[in-house]
């Protein structure tokens, strides 16, 4: 599957639902940016039910500031509606399939109780 363009008014509903979502978010002056790129698309390809999505940090800023991004490349990965994972830079191929196969392994449901367990001590 090819990576999807992402902008602040497409973002909801490329991230909610219950797809593994990684969201790479760049800029095209980056040099990492530019390295880790065809790395992405590569791997994208290996997983077609896996979005792979991409924030131009450049061009929807607001977007950027939402998730506080300060360096770039930053890869966050979201499944079920929760952030699983944010981490700013480049993962070689092997480490970002690597990723993946961990994200698709885990179970949600585990992953949900333990959230709701949190949210419940927080209030």
């Amino acid at each position: 599957m090819a990576t999807v363009e992402v902008t602040r008014d497409n973002f909801e509903s490329v991230v909610i639902g219950g797809a593994t979502v990684i969201v790479d978010f760049w800029a095209p002056w980056c040099g990492p940016c530019k390295s880790f790129g065809p790395i992405y698309e590569q791997v994208s390809e290996k997983f077609p039910d896996v979005v792979f999505a991409k924030v131009n940090t450049e061009q929807e800023q607001e977007l950027a500031g939402q998730f506080e991004i300060r360096s770039i490349p930053t890869l966050m990965v979201f499944r079920e509606n929760v952030m699983l994972f944010s981490e700013p830079g480049a993962l070689s191929a092997t480490n970002l399939e690597g990723l993946v196969a961990e994200v698709q392994a885990l179970d949600m449901a585990e992953v949900h109780k333990e959230l709701a367990q949190q949210q419940g001590g927080e209030q």
